[in-house]
């Protein structure tokens, strides 16, 4: 049974519970939008299931009853009422609570003990999600695909088409390493509290062989670039790269960072390497 609105409210008082501004804490009360974000993710029964920022553990039980999850909370308070959401609407046993800081997580230590392919399903809190889908992407090839709630800002930025607004690191990044979507809109009134902004599901399913290329150059290029993003790369990139680099990438000098695409990018960078 997936928990309501009303069995959520009901825990918080019980526990004595606010939602923490400080950490992004919006919790998903709606069955609906639950069901709606577990289909998305295509789980197939006993996949393995990486949940960071579970809260209550409306999202967490309903996993429960098909997969092994892994639910990494930073918020000590919330682990009593996680624990009694799983009792009561989940499958306790199928998952693992780890109260820690994601944004401190060593991956590959992390996956060393826990081997296998790996799906990610989470309503992300607000204040992390950009850094930390990045952080996963480039050092936790285990995650095989993603599906996450996140601010509908941040999911139309890792979907971004190159001229578009929208359209910056991360949405290099996340495309150098896999395909993003928005699969749609998520109203603020199935959180608790209601937000002020729309949310979205953001599907990032990793590409088996991302190009080649010297990563920490690719990297190095975008993060200059885009701090002058109105800039033609052959100025603010004019430290990093000759001239004639352009050239041989068949690339404009006149451009503005966000008129490259992934590709770009990537001919960019290895022009480095072929100097050396």
């Amino acid at each position: 049974m997936v928990i309501g609105k009303s069995d959520l409210k009901n825990i918080m008082e019980q526990h004595d519970l606010k939602p923490s501004k400080s950490l992004g804490q919006n919790f998903v009360v709606d069955p609906n939008t639950i069901l709606k974000v577990i289909r998305a993710a295509n789980i197939e029964k006993h996949q393995q299931i990486l949940e960071i920022g579970p809260g209550l553990g409306s999202l967490t039980s309903q996993l429960s009853t098909t997969s092994k999850v892994v639910a990494i909370e930073l918020d000590r308070y919330l682990i009593p009422a996680l624990e009694e959401v799983l009792n009561h609407f989940g499958e306790r046993e199928n998952v693992e609570i780890i109260h820690q800081d994601a944004m401190k997580i060593d991956w590959k230590e992390f996956f060393s003990h826990r081997q296998g392919i790996w799906k990610m399903v989470a309503n992300l809190p607000y204040n992390i999600a950009t850094p930390l889908l990045v952080t996963l992407l480039e050092n936790a090839p285990d995650i095989q695909s993603i599906c996450v709630m996140v601010q509908l800002e941040v999911g139309e930025r890792f979907a971004a088409s190159p001229k578009s607004k929208a359209y910056g690191i991360p949405s290099v990044k996340a495309q150098y390493w896999a395909e993003t979507k928005v699969l749609g809109k998520v109203s603020p009134n199935v959180f608790l509290p209601v937000p002020k902004v729309d949310s979205a599901i953001l599907q990032i399913i990793r590409k088996p062989s991302p190009p080649e290329v010297n990563y920490t150059n690719f990297s190095r290029l975008i993060q200059t670039a885009f701090q002058h993003r109105r800039k033609m790369i052959r100025k603010s990139l004019s430290t990093l790269i000759p001239v004639s680099n352009f050239t041989i990438a068949e690339i404009s000098p006149q451009s503005r960072p966000e008129e490259l695409s992934v590709e770009d990018w990537v001919k960019l960078a290895n022009t480095l390497e072929m100097a050396k």
